[in-house]
């Protein structure tokens, strides 16, 4: 038997504040036990890896060597701005592609959902 994803697990200088911004954009809940010291987002959907945030002194310094690509759930525009209000930053738009930052700066992609762009 393989081995499953359980977490993914990142470093953040507030995990609240992290954990926060990525349960809103993924439509799920910070656990209530969670601190600016170390934050649990459970997977949204069955099977997806649960999230952890654990503050580290240092802060990001480097493009992530892994990032996650997120599939809008209508036009890759909304979604695009729906994550923007939420505290994300657009790092560049390509017509198939939008890359963005969370409010740490790791960045992630958006692609289009079933509607098209």
């Amino acid at each position: 038997m393989a081995s499953v994803i359980k977490n993914v697990s990142f470093d953040a200088q507030d995990a609240l504040k992290l954990a926060t911004f990525w349960a809103a954009a993924l439509g799920t809940d910070v656990d209530e036990d969670s601190t600016a010291e170390k934050a649990f987002v459970e997977a949204a959907g069955w099977g997806g890896p649960n999230m952890w945030f654990s503050r580290v002194p240092e802060p990001k310094t480097a493009k992530n060597r892994v990032h996650f690509d997120l599939r809008a759930p209508g036009s890759m525009e909304d979604e695009v701005r729906r994550l923007e209000e939420l505290g994300a930053t657009v790092l560049r738009r390509d017509e198939h592609i939008t890359t963005m930052a969370d409010p740490e700066g790791n960045e992630f992609c958006v692609e289009p959902g079933p509607s098209g762009h």
